[in-house]
């Protein structure tokens, strides 16, 4: 294959199919951990994967002004980024409730310990999902200390958006969902690698 670079703007199928595998594989890893942790029953949809415009991806993940919990972390070392795990602020307060067995009704504000809480959850599915990313490319994937924010969606994809909009205008979305009826966790892994990442990745993996 040629040298050249791979504008992540114009993929052809095969690196975009790449691409959907290795963030179905680490989604996958990442919810069966969580699921594990929260002991409901791993009963995965496959994930959807959509590269998609920054511009977007409010409206694909309910909307602007809706408010969710948004888990974000700078990536360092043979990949460098942004990721983000997104999910409506009530689920995000059941799936805390779950692991501190506590009921799951009358939901308000986060207490401080449901809000550390979230923060654990939060470094144990972005590792997880980071740790197959790892795994399958045998690169060194290096994650700063999640932030947590808990805003309207069109203000926590803000940060992405200014961050990297320099460089590119598309993110790699993952739709992943498991659980079961009462207990189902409905969330947007949002990953943006810098363009020679991208490069780096598929160099991995003998597309370059």
């Amino acid at each position: 294959m040629s040298n050249d670079k791979v504008e992540f703007t114009q993929m052809d199928a095969m690196h975009y199919d790449v691409l959907r595998e290795i963030c179905n594989i680490g989604a996958g890893n990442a919810t069966t951990a969580l699921a594990k942790m929260l002991n409901v029953k791993v009963d995965m949809q496959v994930p959807k994967v959509d590269l998609v415009d920054f511009k977007n991806l409010a409206d694909v993940v309910g909307g602007a002004e809706t408010v969710d919990v948004g888990i974000l972390l700078m990536l360092e070392g043979n990949v460098e980024g942004m990721m983000m795990f997104i999910l409506e602020k009530d689920t995000a307060q059941k799936m805390v409730r779950m692991l501190m067995g506590m009921p799951l009704d009358d939901l308000g504000e986060f207490s401080e310990m449901e809000l550390s809480a979230l923060q654990e959850v939060g470094n144990i599915i972005t590792g997880a999902y980071l740790s197959a990313l790892s795994d399958l490319t045998k690169m060194y994937i290096n994650a700063s200390i999640p932030y947590l924010a808990i805003d309207m969606v069109g203000a926590i994809l803000s940060v992405p958006a200014i961050e990297f909009g320099k460089i590119g205008d598309k993110a790699l979305l993952i739709q992943t969902e498991f659980g079961e009826k009462d207990t189902n966790v409905n969330g947007y892994f949002i990953l943006i690698p810098t363009p020679d990442s991208y490069d780096t990745i598929f160099k991995s993996l003998g597309l370059l």
